[in-house]
């Protein structure tokens, strides 16, 4: 399932909605864009990522922000993002819990953050990438762009990402985390008694 499915769920409630109205300050620009080359099968090929900080969004609980902070977060956009995006609040831990997903890229570093409402500990880290192993061409310029993006999967939707299947899971009981590629294969991230485990959505 292409990530575009999820475009409609990066602006919820009107607090979403004020992240997405907030301006990048003048003085953070120059540090939030990563560019440089890799090789691509024996050829240079420049990249470019852009990043937001972590105060373009508001809406994330003050400790939240505090520990986004404290490792030296910044926000990583997709080259397809028309809005601050790949931060994601959902039910992820039960039915009616507010929680928060976070894509954290530190130092060349990407990492899957989870924040449970119902913990004052450190989040779970769910997957972790180099940055630079997340970059795919796009456009007419040959520029490579990052490609990872995490949007909120609610039962409906995973219920549909399952229709074909042989035989049909029980529709689930609380939100998952969707994790995709864009314009490519998306994975469902599910909490369930005590522990995360990919969603099967397979044929």
């Amino acid at each position: 399932m292409m990530r575009a499915s999820f475009k409609s769920g990066l602006c919820f409630g009107s607090l979403l909605l004020l992240c997405c109205l907030t301006p990048i300050r003048p003085q953070d620009s120059s540090s939030l864009v990563e560019s440089g080359h890799v090789d691509v099968a024996g050829h240079s090929a420049s990249y470019l990522i852009r990043h937001l900080p972590v105060s373009s969004f508001p809406q994330l609980p003050p400790a939240v922000q505090e520990l986004l902070n404290r490792r030296g977060c910044l926000i990583p956009q997709t080259y397809d993002a028309h809005a601050p995006e790949n931060v994601v609040h959902a039910s992820l831990e039960r039915h009616g819990s507010s929680d928060w997903a976070v894509l954290c890229s530190v130092n060349g570093t990407v990492s899957l953050l989870v924040f449970f409402s119902s913990s004052n500990s450190n989040p779970v880290v769910l997957a972790t990438s180099a940055e630079t192993d997340r970059l795919q061409s796009h456009g007419s310029s040959g520029v490579l762009g990052f490609n990872w993006g995490i949007d909120p999967a609610s039962p409906d939707q995973v219920h549909q990402a399952q229709v074909g299947m042989r035989i049909l899971p029980p529709r689930l009981d609380h939100d998952a985390l969707a994790d995709s590629v864009i314009d490519g294969k998306t994975v469902y991230h599910l909490y369930s008694k005590n522990t995360w485990a990919l969603v099967d959505t397979q044929n």
